[in-house]
């Protein structure tokens, strides 16, 4: 944890945003694998870590902007509990370190929202993500759980978003942290891997770096030979002479910030031409859209200059024609790049999703668009600030369903070479990425250095086995 003053700066900040009300906070509760008692490795909700910081199961807490009050509600360990698990550091304790010193049982949540609503104030709440979650506040707040998504409170997200968005020099440090910790397992990837061995394995490696520091994985790890697939979890393929492996996974520091880099490296000790050429297309589009970051400076349009850097590379590779401005602009380019340029970052990989990606990414003047293939999964479009964190990670992907859809509909002809397009359909998928804080005249890349070039990549590879 922080020291107290803090959390308590943070709760004051927020709570002068509000005239009158209440401000609920829910905790996040342990989840069962497969049995009540063997459960996940527990993760608090990061809006309650980041105004109250105590990484406990079964704890809420609110503020009373009318009282003046801030509330823990919890309880003290049972003599069961300290059978099983030991003496732990008494709930008063946890209460002090967070600077709240008025206490209560958890049962007394209910009646105290309870009474709260009989006198018509206020009871702000935040979408809830899980169902537990929903479940509780529909009870408290007599609603039904179909009910409890539209009654959140717009105005507690836009505060909670607008002050979590800008991280202070204290947060800086822990993402530094988890930033060197995400490079230290990409660097454990690109010296063990070898063809013959398998994802399952090199996944574990990953894996142990992060656990070895003390912290945790920030999401599961992506790092898979099929890089064409976004998001894959499969780790049960073997290395060939001749594959590429995607490895997108990052740290989590044990006071729960976030890293998220991505490299992609040879299976074997050098990049085949094709891939060489693509790689180099993917980086020069990341290092464009690197030049561009600065305040006031809106991330849809660095996703648009990373994007038309994309597509004059395939359009080198003969792959793509024409007006490449108007192909990116309507949406062509996302045959090779589906998905959005990078994300806010902080206490959670893409911070703040379940706030709403309207509220964390876009604002009332510029809305999100949502029906355009690949645009509707850019998740960051507003102007930059000073303090914001972001990620950079362009890339390429040719997906063999995806290019005979659009060929057997003569989607985007005009900008499309199908034929030549189809000799790239078992390619797979190349992707990079690094952390960036946005500084006062530009930026600042989180960690430390990482090898990324084809000659820095390839200089490590040659020594790996």
């Amino acid at each position: 944890m922080f020291h107290k003053d803090e959390y308590i700066a943070r709760r004051k900040q927020l709570s002068e945003q509000f005239k009158s009300g209440i401000l609920l906070f829910l905790g996040n509760e342990e989840s069962p694998m497969n049995f009540l008692d063997n459960t996940y490795h527990f993760r608090q909700d990061s809006t309650f870590l980041y105004y109250f910081g105590i990484p406990e199961p079964q704890l809420a807490a609110v503020i009373d902007l009318d009282e003046n009050q801030v509330t823990l509600f919890g309880d003290e360990m049972s003599m069961d509990a300290i059978v099983w698990m030991g003496r732990q550091k008494t709930l008063s304790a946890k209460a002090e370190e967070a600077g709240v010193t008025r206490l209560s049982p958890f049962q007394q949540l209910d009646q105290y929202l309870t009474k709260a609503k009989g006198q018509g104030r206020t009871i702000h709440f935040l979408p809830p993500y899980r169902a537990e979650h929903k479940i509780k506040l529909a009870e408290m707040l007599d609603i039904k759980p179909v009910q409890v998504q539209e009654n959140a409170s717009v105005p507690f997200i836009k505060a909670v978003v607008a002050q979590r968005s800008v991280k202070s020099a204290l947060e800086l440090i822990e993402l530094d942290k988890a930033s060197v910790i995400s490079a230290d397992m990409h660097l454990k990837a690109m010296q063990l891997a070898r063809p013959g061995m398998t994802e399952n394995e090199l996944a574990a490696a990953v894996h142990q770096v992060a656990l070895t520091s003390g912290g945790q994985l920030s999401y599961p790890i992506i790092l898979t030979v099929n890089g064409q697939i976004l998001h894959n979890h499969y780790h049960g393929n073997i290395l060939k002479e001749g594959d590429m492996v995607l490895n997108d996974s990052g740290a989590e520091t044990p006071m729960g910030y976030a890293g998220d880099l991505t490299r992609t490296f040879p299976a074997g000790k050098k990049f085949l031409p094709e891939q060489k050429d693509a790689y180099n297309i993917v980086l020069h589009a990341y290092q464009q859209a690197v030049e561009a970051l600065k305040p006031g400076v809106r991330y849809i349009d660095v996703h648009y200059q990373s994007c038309l850097s994309l597509a004059e590379g395939l359009k080198n590779l003969g792959l793509m024609k024409g007006n490449l401005e108007d192909a990116v602009a309507r949406g062509a380019h996302a045959l090779f790049f589906q998905c959005g340029t990078g994300h806010m970052m902080g206490l959670d990989v893409h911070d703040m999703e379940n706030l709403g990606e309207q509220y964390v990414g876009y604002t009332d003047e510029l809305q999100k668009n949502t029906t355009q293939f690949g645009l509707k999964s850019l998740r960051l479009g507003k102007a930059l600030e000073e303090g914001y964190v972001v990620t950079v990670e362009p890339g390429l992907y040719f997906i063999p369903e995806l290019i005979d859809q659009w060929q057997g509909s003569n989607e985007f002809s005009e900008y499309i070479n199908y034929d030549k397009v189809q000799a790239y359909r078992n390619f797979g998928g190349i992707r990079v990425e690094d952390d960036y804080v946005i500084t006062t005249d530009g930026y600042r890349k989180l960690g430390k250095d990482l090898a990324i070039s084809v000659e820095e990549v390839e200089e490590i590879r040659s020594t790996a086995f």
